[in-house]
């Protein structure tokens, strides 16, 4: 996948600001069903949020890491234990798709 440019990370930015996280990794980290729930909602959005238990700052990183690169999405922004998760759609659904659902709040 192409890096984003600083204006696409900027407009994802905005968009991901209105969203809650849809995925959550527990303690136990990654499983085949989170993998599986993440490429789900990827598919349909195309922007998520996920949130990443635990205090260790090193193991939420390379779990956010782990699940981009198992998913084959781009880490648009971290913070804390939200990470956004971005990954064009093959055929985007304008009912689903957070970037056309929330187009109005990247000008």
């Amino acid at each position: 996948m192409a890096a984003l440019s600083i204006q696409e990370r900027k407009r994802l930015r905005q968009i991901g600001h209105a969203l809650n996280p849809v995925v959550m990794i527990g303690d136990k980290g990654l499983s085949e069903n989170v993998v599986e729930e993440t490429n789900r909602a990827l598919t349909d959005h195309e922007l998520i949020k996920i949130k990443v238990s635990g205090e260790d700052r090193e193991a939420r990183a390379a779990v956010i890491a782990e699940i981009a690169d198992t998913t084959a999405s781009e880490v648009v922004q971290t913070i804390g234990k939200i990470a956004l998760l971005y990954k064009k759609a093959a055929k985007q659904n304008p009912k689903l798709s957070n970037l056309v659902r929330h187009a109005h709040l990247s000008n």
